[in-house]
C-alpha cells in the first residue's frame, strides 16, 4: 500500500511538472497584465476573457490595446504574428511531403532490398545528425546563399529536409524490417517490381509509421529556431518562433499578449498529436522488441 501511495505520489509529481508551464500558459492567456503581474500571482483567471487573442487577431496599434482597458500593450511586429503562422503551416507541410517522399525509397530500398554496402548506407545516414546543428550553421548558410534562396520559405524546406530525413528514414527501416519478409516474395512471385510491392504490400501496413514520421518531420519544423533565425532576415519569410521571439525582445514586455501568442503555436501540433497519437506510439516503438 505504502508502495503504491509513493508512487502516486512521484507520479503526480511529474505530471505537475510537465504540465504545470503549460498550465500556467492557458490560464496567463486569459488575464489581463495587471492580473498576470499581480503578487501573489493568479493562478486561475479572476476575469477570464478573450481580450488578449482578439487584439492578436486584430492586431491594433499600442494606443488601442490600452484603451481597451487591457493594461497592456502590443508588442512590435504583433501584425507579423498571423503570417507568421501560415509560414510556418507552409514550411510543416512541405517538410512533412517531402519528407516521406525521400525516406519512403530509401528506407524500402535499405530494409529490403539486398545490395552491397547497404548497412553502411544506414550508418551512413544516421551519422549525419550526430553533428550537432550549431556546427551545421555556417555550412547550411553558405550553400543556401548559393542555391540563391535567403530570406525564402525555400531555404527552410531544403534546410529541415536535411535535418529531419535521416531520422524517417530509420523510423521507416525499423517497421519495414517488421513486415514479414514473406509478403515481399509472394508479391514478387505475383509479378510486382520493388514499386509494386512497396505500393501494395509495404505503405498500407505501414500507416503507423508512416504519420510518426510525418508528425516528427512537421514538429521539428514548426519548433526549429536556429536556422530560422539566421537564414530568415526577411519579416515576410520568418515563421512562427522567431516572431514570437521577438515579443521579449521589445524595451518592455507585454506578457498576456506572449502568453496568448504562445498558446496559438502550441495550438496545432497538440491538435495533432492528439489525433493521431495511436500511430505515433506504434510508429514509434516498431522495432524496439524483436524475436
Amino acid at each position: 500500500m505504502a508502495r503504491r501511495l509513493m508512487l502516486a505520489l512521484f507520479s503526480a509529481l511529474f505530471v505537475l511538472y510537465v504540465a504545470g508551464p503549460v498550465l500556467w500558459l492557458l490560464s496567463s492567456s486569459l488575464q489581463m497584465e495587471s492580473e498576470i503581474t499581480a503578487v501573489p500571482p493568479n493562478w486561475l483567471p479572476p476575469h477570464p476573457g478573450l481580450h488578449n487573442f482578439s487584439a492578436i487577431f486584430s492586431a491594433g496599434d499600442s494606443a488601442e490595446y490600452v484603451n481597451r482597458g487591457i493594461a497592456g500593450f502590443l508588442p512590435s511586429g504583433a501584425a507579423n504574428l498571423l503570417p507568421s503562422l501560415y509560414n510556418s503551416l507552409q514550411v510543416g507541410l512541405w517538410v512533412a511531403a517531402l519528407n516521406l517522399v525521400f525516406s519512403l525509397t530509401a528506407a524500402y530500398a535499405i530494409a529490403v532490398i539486398d545490395f552491397k554496402g547497404r548497412r553502411a548506407t544506414l550508418y551512413t545516414v544516421l551519422a549525419t545528425r550526430v553533428i550537432p546543428d550549431i556546427a551545421l550553421v555556417v555550412p547550411m548558410f553558405l550553400v543556401i546563399r548559393n542555391l540563391g534562396l535567403i530570406n525564402s520559405l525555400g531555404a527552410l524546406v531544403v534546410t529541415y529536409l536535411a535535418v529531419t530525413v535521416p531520422f524517417t528514414i530509420f523510423i521507416l527501416i525499423s517497421y519495414f524490417e517488421g513486415i514479414p519478409r514473406d509478403l515481399y516474395r509472394a508479391s514478387r512471385i505475383d509479378g510486382c517490381g520493388h514499386w509494386g510491392a512497396l505500393r501494395h504490400v509495404y505503405l498500407p501496413l505501414s500507416l503507423p509509421a508512416l504519420v510518426a514520421a510525418l508528425m516528427f518531420a512537421f514538429l521539428t519544423s514548426w519548433n526549429e529556431f536556429l536556422f530560422a533565425l539566421v537564414l530568415t532576415q526577411n519579416v515576410a519569410a520568418q515563421t512562427l518562433p522567431i516572431i514570437i521571439a521577438g515579443f521579449v525582445m521589445d524595451f518592455t514586455t507585454s506578457f498576456s499578449f506572449v502568453n496568448a501568442a504562445g498558446v496559438i503555436a502550441i495550438l496545432p501540433p497538440v491538435l495533432l498529436a492528439v489525433i493521431f497519437q495511436r500511430y505515433i506510439v506504434s510508429g514509434l516503438t516498431a522495432g524496439a522488441v524483436k524475436g
